[in-house]
């Protein structure tokens, strides 16, 4: 079945996790989602597909900033507090996808990944940048 038959549960529009179970939030400090509710869940307003629960790195941060995203500097306007090494986001799809390519994909939390990341990532590829223990 196409990832998007699960990315809501038709009874209780539940968003989903990769592993086809109730999405588990990814952070609430810094507060992440594009709804800023803590959970990588979107809508058709998001341009970017924020599904990806990331674990930040100096690399991953650094290798965003050269792509023209900066990821470390406050944007209160836009109620984001800046990423150091160690914060959890939910990332966009394909930015993690390319950062992936470019073998400086930060880890995720499997359980705080949304179900859509898999219209463009295997879960076997997850499972390998899969925190262990990855419960926050």
């Amino acid at each position: 079945m196409a990832a998007d038959q699960y990315r809501y549960d038709p009874n209780h529009d539940i968003a989903l996790n990769v592993l086809g179970e109730p999405i588990v939030p990814c952070s609430f400090e810094p507060l992440t989602g594009f709804f800023r509710d803590g959970c990588c869940k979107n809508d058709e307003q998001d341009l970017g597909s924020h599904v990806v629960c990331a674990i930040m790195t100096k690399e991953f941060l650094i290798f965003s900033l050269e792509r023209g995203n900066d990821l470390m500097t406050p944007r209160p306007e836009w109620q984001f507090p800046g990423l150091v090494p160690g914060d959890q986001w939910c990332l966009c799809l394909n930015r993690w996808k390319e950062a992936l390519d470019a073998q400086c994909a930060p880890m995720v939390q499997l359980e705080s990944t949304n179900i859509k990341t898999l219209e463009k990532i295997d879960l076997d590829t997850l499972k390998q940048y899969a925190v262990k223990d990855s419960l926050i």
